[in-house]
């Protein structure tokens, strides 16, 4: 939160920026906000032992006589994020409280920020005094564990009374400029307040109420309508995971309303993601043209979840999990006997891709099989629960209901994942049994080009850097998927301008072969990323979910367009292959970045949560009006189920202690 007397925040404009070009050292990594561990952290590697040591002293000394806990953190730099938003960004990831003060100083940006909520004690006057008397020379001559003593002894003196005595003059020019920031920083957090009280206001509105919704803001309706596709996909996902059991259960008759509020579902779902996409494209849309595809994204993501919650009674009466549920535990060991019994073979694959291949190529399959036991072992414990349930009376039992459910969720998704390690070595081969001829006919069309060059314009020229660059290529055996979708790319550029550059059009049998090679590369990458999301999709963003809808979308427009225009099938087969390429890196960013902020110890559940399995409470119940299903497990988590998001609403309370 932002620094000030009682609650607004202290600007403190980095002074020490010396050059507007920021050197960086060779190998210097951008250190984004993160959640603070111990209470000084040296990430830039500026403090001796001796140096943390005299900090610790002084951060503890400060708790001890004024229960005000200062955080210190030296990091390389900002991230190229202002220093108040890193400041404030890491303070909010931390959970500080109204007692708690964070100092972060950019050894290499040379800049600084104090953030958090000044002492009662603490005058403006006294820790401007503070700052630019101390704080600040000690940074500019690089003393930087004397710069945190300054600030937490001097912190500590102004609460005791022991501040520097201004004179009349120095009083009324401070008293001037705290005056004037005080209004602008309280005009900040008054606009803060405001917009968060917006965005909770939105949540509970009705997603069809579009005057109601055409008064937001539009940064209101950007954070709703992410926090919407995430919601809805996740639901679509859980319910196809549900809709699959119970077809096997119950047949494709007994389903077929099911499947018909799932389709309509997903295609209201790929509508949404759609009109994200094009907000999210690098051709720019006015405000009130953004205003209204917001609107018309929130309308049909609340579309999607009215599809899905309507059929959620029948469904559940269908699939009355109590109804014969001891086979239906015995049928789910035997499945977790199955799985358990693959996961040699897993392994062994991933050992020998791992030696074969750079660690890029296996990356979105690294670590399956790591996370399929953890699946089964939460499937185990599950169906261990649900037998326990069984055995309490009548009208006692439904706690067996939500076990099975997480236990079938949790071998679908070990299913997926070993399975996913298998057909990626299926795709890999088909890259290499695809690569001579794309790299055959690659060279033909060089040889076609050369005759051409007189007629060629700059793209002719171009593609043939390209594909000489393809065909050159000297990763086909560490990297076959990239080296065959480099080659593939380079044919259907070189193609096109061959195309242009000539009266003759290649043979529709050529064109064709170009295009199954690019369907099968696309295909391929969209698995992966596909599985790589279902997995994961309790730390994946809408960003990445996105693309991941709009690359689905383009490969089934290619595929349709086959038969009759194989030209414009071949364009959309290329577009789908490089959304998924992109759904997969931001999928795999996103990750990572909620792996950071989960604690130390994760086990099962941790990745039961991960993968969706597990939902917390509060993400599901505001789109549909309130929670339809018992809870699951500690911690207001539960597993999913079919039916609509419900809504995700969260809160937040206290501070670090």
């Amino acid at each position: 939160m932002p620094l000030s007397r009682k609650s607004s925040a202290l600007l403190l404009v980095p002074a020490l920026i010396a050059a507007l070009v920021v050197l960086c050292a060779p190998g210097a990594v951008a250190e984004p906000p993160s959640r603070m561990g111990p209470q000084v952290v040296d990430s830039a590697g500026v403090l001796s032992a001796a140096d943390e040591g005299q900090v610790l002293d002084a951060v503890d000394t400060l708790y001890r006589d004024h229960q005000v806990k200062l955080w210190v953190i030296y990091v390389r730099d900002f991230a190229s994020m202002a220093p108040q938003d890193w400041a404030e960004r890491t303070s909010v990831l931390s959970g500080f409280s109204d007692r708690d003060l964070l100092l972060a100083v950019a050894v290499d940006d040379r800049g600084y920020w104090l953030d958090g909520t000044l002492p009662e004690e603490v005058s403006d006057a006294e820790l401007d005094s503070l700052l630019a008397g101390s704080v600040e020379p000690a940074l500019r001559e690089q003393k930087w564990a004397q710069a945190a003593v300054d600030t937490a002894e001097g912190i500590g003196s102004a609460i005791r009374g022991g501040g520097v005595p201004w004179g009349v003059l120095i009083l009324l020019a401070v008293a001037v400029i705290v005056v004037a920031g005080g209004l602008i920083l309280f005009s900040r957090k008054r606009r803060g307040d405001r917009d968060r009280a917006e965005l909770a206001t939105a949540r509970e509105m009705d997603p069809t109420d579009s005057a109601a919704l055409a008064k937001l803001s539009l940064p209101t309706l950007h954070t709703l309508s992410s926090e919407r596709l995430v919601e809805i996909d996740d639901a679509v996902r859980t319910s196809a995971e549900e809709l699959t059991l119970a077809t096997g259960e119950f047949g494709d008759t007994a389903v077929t309303p099911f499947r018909a509020a799932l389709d309509a579902a997903r295609a209201a779902t790929a509508k949404a993601f759609t009109i994200r996409q094009q907000l999210d494209d690098a051709i720019p849309e006015t405000p009130d043209q953004q205003r209204a595809m917001l609107i018309e994204l929130l309308a049909t993501a609340g579309k999607a979840d009215r599809e899905l919650d309507t059929q959620v009674a029948d469904f559940d009466a269908m699939r009355d999990l109590l109804i014969d549920a001891p086979a239906r535990l015995d049928a789910l060991t035997r499945d977790i006997i199955e799985l358990t019994a693959r996961v040699p073979g897993a392994e062994a694959e991933l050992v020998r891709l791992d030696s074969t291949y750079p660690p890029s190529v296996i990356a979105p399959i690294h670590d399956n099989v790591r996370m399929a036991l953890e699946r089964t072992t939460f499937a185990q414990n599950n169906i261990d629960s649900a037998r326990t349930a069984l055995t309490r009376p009548v009208g006692e039992q439904g706690g067996a209901v939500a076990a099975i459910r997480a236990a079938e969720g949790a071998i679908g998704q070990a299913r997926t994942l070993l399975g996913a390690v298998d057909q990626a070595a299926t795709n890999i081969q088909q890259a290499r049994d695809g690569l001579p001829a794309a790299l055959e006919e690659l060279g033909s069309d060089l040889s076609s080009a050369k005759s051409l060059t007189e007629f060629g314009s700059a793209d002719l020229t171009a593609a043939v850097a390209a594909a000489t660059a393809a065909l050159n290529t000297t990763n086909a055996e560490t990297d076959p998927l990239g080296a065959f979708h480099n080659a593939v790319t380079a044919d259907a550029e070189l193609d096109r301008a061959i195309a242009a550059a000539s009266d003759r059009k290649l043979a529709v049998e050529d064109l064709r072969r170009r295009l199954d090679r690019t369907l099968t590369d696309a295909a391929a990458r969209i698995d992966a990323a596909t599985s790589f999301i279902t997995t994961r999709r309790g730390g994946v963003d809408a960003e990445a979910r996105t693309r991941l809808s709009e690359a689905q979308r383009h490969l089934d427009e290619a595929r349709a367009l086959t038969g009759s225009d194989p030209e414009r099938a071949l364009v959309s087969a290329q577009t789908a292959a490089d959304l998924g390429g992109r759904a997969m890196q931001q999928a795999q960013a996103s990750v990572q970045a909620w792996e950071t902020r989960q604690p130390v110890s994760g086990g099962s559940q941790s990745g039961a949560v991960l993968g969706g399995i597990l939902l917390n409470e509060l993400m599901r119940g505001a789109m549909s009006g309130g929670s339809r299903r018992g809870g699951y497990g500690g911690g207001g988590y539960r597993p999913g189920s079919f039916g609509g998001s419900s809504g995700s609403r969260r809160v937040s309370r206290g501070g670090r202690f």
